[in-house]
């Protein structure tokens, strides 16, 4: 049978709508599961409805997360944040942690993961880290723009292998102190880390590039939505 797998929905501010970009939902679909939308609500009745329905969770890129999530002010370069969103993946985030439940955070994901956890992040990269790496590409989204050094024996090498690995990068905040929840399984050739796991827990994962904008032709990318998939089954 075919895992469902329900997605944080992204919020258009001008439009006053929500949506979804397709590239997440075609690369599960792919992979063989059938994504649904969450609905865009604080309700926890409404979101425990959605959630038993679903295999596993996936948190999708978007807003800045506000800084109230890890006890910080907003910088003048912090971007908008959505509480909508912070409420409902704090309870959905939760859910998933104890039930053990398959989850993977991408780009916003990752960054909700840490905060959440009890971590904090850069609030705005260019003003408060040194890049020396393509941390904000230009499209097109499906190429590497730097690299990351996968840690052995993690997570992630087991699922791409370890050592250095070309990634595309769409981000201006990031991980700034881990939280004890999580481990490191990845940094960039900047010295910034990339992606994360839930200390004890059979798939929870967030990487901070775009997997769903490369999984087509970049197998590394098609290995993290692949094993995502079939962990939920």
């Amino acid at each position: 049978m075919r895992p469902v797998i329900g997605l944080i929905p992204l919020y258009d501010d001008e439009k006053n709508s929500y949506w979804m970009l397709p590239g997440y939902m075609r690369a599960l679909e792919k992979f063989g599961a059938v994504p649904i939308m969450f609905p865009y609500t604080t309700d926890e009745k409404e979101l425990e409805i959605v959630y038993s329905l679903c295999n596993g969770v996936l948190f999708t890129g978007g807003h800045d997360v506000s800084p109230e999530v890890y006890g910080e002010k907003p910088t003048e370069k912090c971007g908008i944040g959505n509480k909508v969103r912070d409420c409902m993946e704090a309870y959905l985030m939760d859910r998933c942690i104890s039930d053990d439940k398959p989850f993977l955070g991408i780009c916003r994901g990752i960054q909700f993961m840490n905060a959440h956890l009890g971590g904090n992040l850069y609030q705005d990269l260019p003003s408060e880290y040194d890049c020396k790496a393509d941390h904000h590409m230009e499209p097109p989204y499906d190429r590497g723009v730097h690299k990351v050094n996968v840690l052995e024996d993690t997570h992630l090498a087991k699922l791409i292998g370890a050592g250095w690995h070309d990634v595309n990068s769409y981000h201006h905040q990031a991980i700034k102190e881990l939280s004890p929840k999580v481990e490191s399984m990845a940094v960039s050739e900047d010295g910034l880390i990339e992606a994360i796991a839930v200390k004890n827990h059979r798939f929870a994962i967030g990487v901070q590039w775009h997997p769903e904008f490369s999984y087509e032709n970049n197998e590394e990318s098609a290995k993290i939505m692949r094993a995502f998939v079939e962990e939920c089954k």
